[in-house]
């Protein structure tokens, strides 16, 4: 049996679910404790640690590994999740039409000079860390006013990859396809049919062919970080509207996907 297993969890699944998936399969591990060191959102996939047996009392010590994750951040709409797995929060539709390229791709690179070393980052309201008892989610779910905390991060390097173009029928097709791996209740009915209306020629204001841009992120990162929560910055930063398309974690401390 072994006491560190390193995870693969796919998009769709949260952490629990990866590791009763796991166990399942593996008979050895019926009745042995176990736990995973490291949240990943149900749309966020890669390396994901479990500790089994005795190890599972050092779960504080792998939680303060840095982590790798590759990302891609797309620009033209902002949810209340900062992922796609969310509410459409604005109207604004940002097109390929409203900058060139190259010029969009300079905007990105100078402003994530601003997302290295040390800084404060809020939690996501989408989140699960716990405030007077409850977790951040259950006051976003309930509409209840709360006043979200903030952490020290640190932020080693984040590295632009490249730009590139998708037309609303293909990214509607692919945010569709995903959202329906999710199990459980994450308002994936009422998110789908938003992300319909905005995307849907004839449906939504879109009269023809739209596109929008997904750029290609990489990012070394310590314990805490959220990188929906750096894309929401950006997003902020820049004054155009974008979110986490997709995040992989690909490494934690030695740990290797």
């Amino acid at each position: 049996m072994k006491k560190i297993i390193l995870l693969n969890k796919k998009e769709g699944e949260t952490p629990l679910e990866a590791l009763e998936v796991f166990r399942a399969k593996n008979k050895i591990y019926k009745n042995v404790k176990m736990t995973y060191a490291g949240r990943l959102d149900p749309m966020a996939s890669g390396l994901l640690l479990i500790l089994a047996g005795d190890e599972t009392k050092n779960k504080e010590k792998y939680l303060n590994l840095g982590k790798e994750y590759k990302f891609e951040v797309l620009f033209g709409f902002n949810t209340d999740t900062y992922d796609i797995l969310g509410k459409v929060t604005t109207n604004f539709e940002f097109s390929a039409t409203d900058y060139k390229l190259k010029e969009l791709e300079t905007k990105i690179k100078k402003e994530l000079k601003n997302f290295t070393g040390k800084f404060k980052q809020k939690y996501p309201i989408f989140s699960s860390k716990t405030v007077k008892g409850k977790p951040l989610f259950f006051y976003a779910r309930h509409g209840e006013n709360i006043e979200v905390p903030d952490r020290e991060i640190n932020v080693k390097s984040i590295k632009f990859i490249k730009l590139r173009k998708i037309n609303n029928e293909k990214l509607l097709e692919n945010i569709e396809c995903r959202i329906k791996k999710v199990q459980g209740d994450f308002r994936q009915k009422e998110i789908l049919e938003i992300w319909r209306k905005k995307l849907k020629q004839g449906q939504s204001l879109l009269k023809k062919e739209e596109y929008f841009y997904i750029a290609n992120l990489e990012i070394k990162c310590g314990t805490g970080t959220y990188v929906r929560g750096i894309v929401n910055s950006l997003s902020e930063n820049i004054r155009i509207p974008a979110l986490a398309y997709s995040i992989k974690r690909t490494k934690i401390g030695k740990y290797v996907l």
